[in-house]
């Protein structure tokens, strides 16, 4: 079986555009939205082994979890922050199934 990215171009920076703007015009408030907009579009565009994959994440979801680790960040003074990365990974794939 082969592995593949079908997304374009063109979709990529379509996609990074529309997360910038809702971004910029609600002051980082809506970033979680965003980031599932971004994600949706690469894992949407991605097939492994001849199988779709599908992003089913939601922002109202992913910004409850983005609350709760910055406030961890700011409680433990930064040092959650190391932490952030590896749990917005583990969202991500918890979020991610087989079409």
């Amino acid at each position: 079986m082969n592995s593949r990215f079908e997304g374009s171009l063109l979709g990529l920076i379509g996609v990074n555009i529309l997360a910038w703007g809702i971004s910029a015009l609600t002051f980082g408030i809506a970033t979680p939205w965003a980031m599932c907009i971004k994600y949706k579009w690469q894992i949407n565009n991605t097939v492994i082994e001849g199988r779709k994959l599908k992003f089913v994440g939601t922002g109202s979801s992913l910004f409850m979890n983005y609350i709760k680790w910055w406030i961890l960040t700011i409680i433990t003074f930064g040092i959650y922050g190391f932490w952030l990365y590896i749990k917005m990974l583990q969202w991500k794939i918890e979020n991610t199934i087989f079409e």
